[in-house]
């Protein structure tokens, strides 16, 4: 084929396909038909990624309500109608989101109706961290400190706090994770706030933890009672179900076993709060 004879098949293609769409579109937009849509929505449903969540279900045929030509979806456009969830601003591992000005890195749609649009990313965060830190103009703020202080961890100057937190990245360090996390603290604290030292940001779970073996008396020194047995429920039921009316709160290895706190002595797997 002559390349005058490929230009002419491309250009009658391309006019093909042009029409197409305008006789759907019209089709679509005609008074008598039972779908009648505006033009607007039919390039809008035919450019659609994917449905989105329930939660924006609404907004299915308003692509414009969050996105802005060329620019694409904008931190201004979810703040009109988040600004005033005070249930997210004022609870505490979700109150950071009153100074987060970049919203898509954690919140993707167009998942499905089913998808959650919340996705965790610690690295965006950081991301985010470090443009707010090199933003601040104050050379001695707190702010522009830690900026300085994180520029010598990422050469490696602060060898000791990096062998100290071996589950983060030097990036990461900037991120207070008691900030978001101290509501979840199943150790009440008795670690402290440094929960980088152990935990990395992919999962709380530990891989290298092994826990002491069962016939360990020490599991106070980490693991504290329910209130209940600070009660007369303790003695009233637990320690009755458990078959030791003389155990105390802190002899947890008398009634509990290690592969898990329901798993009774005697009693076998009993859960009753």
């Amino acid at each position: 084929m002559t390349e005058s004879r490929r230009v002419n098949l491309l250009v009658w293609l391309v006019a093909a396909g042009i029409a197409v769409a305008v006789v759907v579109t019209y089709n679509l937009k005609s008074p008598g038909s039972d779908t009648a849509i505006t033009s607007e929505s039919t390039w809008q449903a035919m450019a659609s990624p994917g449905a989105l969540s329930r939660s924006h279900a609404f907004l299915e045929n308003n692509c414009n309500a969050c996105h802005t030509p060329v620019s694409g979806v904008e931190a201004s456009s979810c703040i009109v109608c988040h600004a005033n969830n005070q249930t997210l601003l004022q609870r505490q591992p979700t109150a950071f989101h009153a100074n987060i000005s970049s919203c898509t890195q954690c919140h993707r749609e167009h998942q499905g109706l089913a998808a959650r649009p919340t996705v965790m990313d610690h690295s965006a965060l950081t991301a985010i961290g470090l443009r707010g830190l090199e933003g601040n103009p104050d050379p001695d703020s707190e702010d522009r400190l830690a900026s300085r202080q994180l520029t010598y961890w990422l050469h490696g100057y602060n060898t000791d706090h990096q062998a100290n937190h071996p589950s983060l990245t030097a990036r990461e360090m900037i991120l207070d994770c008691a900030a978001c996390h101290k509501n979840d603290d199943r150790h009440f604290e008795l670690f402290g706030n440094d929960c980088a030292s152990c935990h990395a940001t992919s999962t709380w779970t530990i891989p290298q933890f092994r826990h002491p073996p069962a016939a360990s008396m020490d599991c106070a020194q980490c693991h504290q009672a329910p209130p209940s047995h600070y009660m007369g429920h303790f003695k009233m039921i637990s320690q009755k179900v458990a078959g030791q009316p003389r155990a105390n709160v802190e002899q947890c290895y008398k009634c509990h076993q290690t592969t898990s706190w329901p798993d009774i002595r005697g009693a076998g797997w009993y859960k009753h709060h």
